[in-house]
């Protein structure tokens, strides 16, 4: 057993250490984003300065409130620079040098997935700034800010956190320049960066460079990723750079140590071999579990990066204590116009974190780990209490109960040695494991629980919800239609055939249909008229023509008409964003000739085709289905009738819609369409 496996829920408890002096200055109404702040709060300056790509919304949705809350409890003053002007340093110097370090973040979301759409079409809204204001963040914020921050204070440590920088932590495709970039860690020039949900790294960081500065060894921190010259003696190198060789890093029988690091293909070779990257890709996910994963190195020139073992998660305990930090529930009281994201959650409540699924085009399970993470019911019913007294505008709505998924609190391994051990990508691809506990018992006692509170009118579950999971609880599935569901509900089985749902690790649609039946039969009983809204994606790796053109036909038989669809976008870092760049699949062995391949949809006109048969409804793509099903010998679905695709004729003034502006072009024309998004896991109009 490794030693992450060993001190696995012996971690130091995220609550426990002593606190840096200045807590005596006590709870800040809301973190300083100015000197005036700071003089009233009777700071003569910062220990840590967060800059982030956000507004600064004092909120537990917000990753930086909840940073720099947990921050302030360790006793630590915290400052916040918020969508600065990056254009100079200037913003950057307006809290001073900060005693520790600088933590910089793009904000909840991907700045490139904020700034464009799948397309690489620019867009002109941006839910976290007020007013909805696209522009108030730079391309690649991290690199961005983490230069100014050199340029106004250059011997102030940097440290990187949040999705953007959790994604690039090693060599990555880039979708947006189409080539791979290195580790974000080296662009930005920083010294430190913190991957993952990262409080219980933070909180060790923070307090070991307040005692000794940067200059101190952090591979011992879970992670973290930072640079070195090369692998310290007392380690062993387990190589998986020759990819004509089949171990993928494996340990040998002669070599089992403590001090075991995996050397990943370098980044001139993922840069230059696909299969190489490929390869990389496969190891990387591989070693992500808590339990048994071991260091990561990648050479990159003549320096390593270095990532240790990903980090314990919290215990139910730790997850209540952050939820319950005095968050002021509000956006900071110096903007004057609503902020779109924050009017989307402030009713919401996060009751888990964490995805087992899997999924390979999703960023959730990279992000947040596959371990479920769930607050107590105590600390959730406390929360909506909270909602309910204290938050502006509430009308008795708890607008969503849920996280990154509807229904996965507190589902977990049955036995945790044989969670410790488990190396597999999914719990529940291509079967639901049989260690994996699924009872909905606890979600259905917390949401009656939660909706019994005096001044709850009703309590909604807007998040998703994995329906694969809910058909082992009819239950859950009669508790949702009856009380949780506001007309729809919405789904992801993302397709129909085989061939794209392996490289996705969904599972098949018959499991949608059950799922399906067991709702109908749920809202009949309950006399309600209810829908299921299910999302599908469009151009993902292993899909072609004819498999769209197939769900197409699914859609039409089913009477479904899709108003907001996906088409695939390669983030950093997926197992399937892999797939697109190397034409090969790191959910099988990669090896030099032996490596399984995988069409991927690049083209423009293909890509755009695939999402035509989502939406192939509208009298806009009906040109281009009709050219496509002629061409792929499947002109009998082009016709009037019910079991036609398309009708023959088209609308007067249909049929020439403009694109939009792509990266790179010097015009365009503004779009209102509305996009929400949760994480990488984006969906575009």
């Amino acid at each position: 057993m490794t030693k992450a496996a060993e001190t696995r829920g012996a971690a130091k408890p995220l609550f426990s250490y002593r606190k840096h002096w200045a807590h005596r200055f006590g709870v800040a109404p809301f973190l300083p984003m100015s000197r005036a702040e700071m003089e009233t709060l009777g700071w003569d300056s910062c220990d840590i300065i967060l800059v982030t790509g956000d507004a600064y919304i004092d909120h537990p949705s917000f990753g930086m409130a909840i940073i720099g809350r947990l921050l302030e409890a360790q006793g630590f003053r915290v400052g916040i620079i918020a969508q600065p002007d990056w254009r100079d340093a200037s913003a950057f110097r307006g809290l001073g040098k900060p005693n520790l370090f600088f933590g910089v973040t793009s904000g909840n979301m991907d700045s490139m997935v904020n700034r464009y759409t799948s397309d690489r079409r620019l867009r002109h809204n941006d839910s976290y700034t007020p007013g909805g204001e696209g522009g108030k963040r730079p391309d690649r914020s991290v690199i961005v800010y983490a230069q100014r921050c050199r340029e106004a204070f250059p011997d102030a440590p940097i440290l990187l956190g949040g999705i953007e920088a959790s994604l690039r932590r090693i060599a990555h495709y880039d979708y947006w320049s189409d080539k791979v970039r290195r580790s974000i860690l080296f662009d930005a020039k920083a010294d430190l960066l913190l991957y993952g949900n990262a409080e219980r790294a933070l909180v060790e960081v923070a307090h070991r460079i307040a005692k000794r500065g940067m200059a101190q060894d952090f591979s011992d921190v879970l992670g973290v990723a930072f640079t070195r010259d090369a692998t310290p003696e007392g380690w062993l190198e387990a190589s998986a750079e020759d990819i004509d060789e089949p171990d993928e890093g494996r340990m040998r029988k002669d070599a089992q140590s403590e001090n075991v690091v995996i050397r990943l293909p370098a980044f001139d070779q993922v840069a230059n071999d696909p299969e190489s990257y490929a390869r990389a890709s496969r190891v990387l996910h591989r070693e992500s579990n808590p339990g048994n994963a071991r260091p990561l190195t990648q050479r990159h020139g003549t320096r390593d990066i270095w990532l240790t073992a990903p980090p314990i998660p919290l215990t139910m305990a730790e997850m209540d204590g952050v939820y319950d930090l005095p968050f002021a529930r509000a956006p900071h009281p110096s903007y004057t116009q609503p902020i779109p994201a924050w009017e989307m959650i402030r009713h919401s409540v996060t009751i888990m974190r964490g995805c087992f699924g899997g999924c390979s085009f999703c960023s959730i399970t990279e992000h947040e780990g596959r371990i479920i993470q769930s607050r107590s019911e105590g600390s959730i019913l406390k929360e909506i209490e909270t909602i309910r007294d204290k938050t502006e505008g509430f009308t008795g709505i708890i607008s969503d109960i849920g996280g990154p998924t509807a229904n996965m609190y507190r589902l977990a391994c049955k036995d945790r040695e044989t969670e410790a051990l488990c190396r597999r990508p999914s719990c529940v691809y291509p079967d639901i494991c049989k260690n994996l506990e699924t009872s909905h018992d606890a979600l259905i006692q917390l949401y009656r629980k939660a909706r019994a509170i005096p001044g709850v009118k009703k309590v909604m579950v807007a998040s998703g919800v994995r329906y694969d999971l809910a058909v082992k609880s009819p239950a859950y599935v009669r508790e949702l239609v009856e009380h949780h569901v506001g007309g729809y509900l919405k789904i992801a089985p993302e397709h129909t055939e085989s061939g794209p749902l392996s490289k996705m690790m969904k599972p098949g649609i018959g499991s949608y249909d059950r799922f399906k039946r067991l709702f109908d039969a749920a809202a009949q009983a309950a006399k309600k008229q209810y829908f299921l809204i299910p999302y599908f994606i469009a151009a993902h790796p292993g899909t072609s023509d004819e498999d769209m053109m197939n769900l197409a036909l699914w859609l039409k038989k089913n009477n479904y008409r899709a108003d907001q669809v996906q088409t695939y976008l390669p983030s950093p870092m997926a197992l399937s964003t892999a797939m697109y760049h190397s034409g090969f699949n790191p959910l099988k062995p990669v090896r030099r000739g032996a490596s399984e391949k995988v069409d991927a949809v690049k083209g423009l006109r293909q890509r755009r085709l695939h999402k035509a048969f989502l939406r192939y409804h509208d009298p806009e793509n009906w040109p281009v289905l009709r050219e496509a099903l002629k061409a792929m010998g499947r002109a009998d679905l082009i016709g009037p009738g019910k079991h036609h695709l398309v009708p023959g004729w088209q609308p007067v003034g249909t049929g020439k819609a403009g694109e939009g502006r792509r990266m790179g072009q010097k015009s365009a024309r503004p779009q209102s369409r509305e996009f929400r998004t949760n994480g990488l896991r984006s969906r575009s109009s």
